[in-house]
């Protein structure tokens, strides 16, 4: 019996995922040059002696309450009141004026076939601002998931654990496409396949993707176009 079941289960991973789960920031558009500038310039605003380099490293990918709980720990400096809400306005306003879709995303989404969804670190008004002004809303319309849904957000496995109860698929039959560390340690952590992506802009550190395959992501790819051939290397 549980030979058999064991048996069914390699053969439905093998057939490949049930569901694709896109991040939003650095995977669908190429928001995290503009988002971590903004955030550094903010912080140094406050008194706290950062570069932008090392924002990148230490808080992409994960939520402005949890960078804000790192600030106040690592540099003893609590944000004033309006802090974020200010942040935030700043990021958007910037977003209005330089955001774009990542290249070849929509064409990769529309062409995959399996259900998708997005689950982000960026609250739900971020979210529907971004899609919304890259056009990509329609491909993802009721499907969009967000930190701020669960109890805790990356690098634990809560959202995708939400996204895909609310999707209804299998963790161990989804496929995640992230770009930072804690959304790979996340996805591994729920269980779920993970592929790097490194194609935003923010990429230049480390165009091989090394810290993504060291967190667990199983390929790294840096072109939407690529895509497809990704999943079925995989299945």
């Amino acid at each position: 019996m549980d030979g058999s079941g064991g048996g069914l289960r390699a053969l439905a991973e093998a057939r490949g995922p049930e569901l694709v789960i896109f991040d939003c920031d650095g995977v669908l558009i190429d928001s995290e040059p503009i988002s971590l500038g903004c955030l550094t310039a903010a912080l140094n605003g406050i008194g706290v002696a950062i570069d932008v380099e090392t924002v990148r490293a230490r808080f992409a990918g994960t939520s402005m309450p949890s960078i804000m709980g790192h600030v106040a720990k690592d540099y003893g400096v609590a944000a004033p009141e309006g802090f974020v809400e200010r942040v935030k306005a700043d990021t958007l306003a910037a977003f209005d004026r330089e955001l774009t879709a990542m290249a070849g995303i929509a064409e990769a989404v529309r062409a995959l076939g399996i259900p998708s969804c997005v689950a982000s670190s960026s609250d739900p008004v971020r979210l529907s601002h971004t899609l919304t002004l890259t056009g990509l809303m329609p491909l993802f319309a009721g499907r969009v998931f967000s930190s701020a849904e669960v109890a805790r957000g990356k690098p634990f496995p809560d959202l995708f654990l939400h996204a895909a109860a609310r999707m209804g698929a299998r963790p161990a039959a989804c496929l995640v496409v992230e770009d930072s560390v804690p959304g790979v340690t996340a996805a591994r952590a729920a269980g779920m396949n993970v592929v790097g992506f490194t194609g935003g802009g923010h990429w230049g550190h480390d165009p091989a993707g090394a810290d993504l395959a060291a967190a667990g992501a199983a390929r790294v790819f840096s072109d939407h176009r690529d895509l497809a051939a990704v999943i079925a290397a995989l299945a």
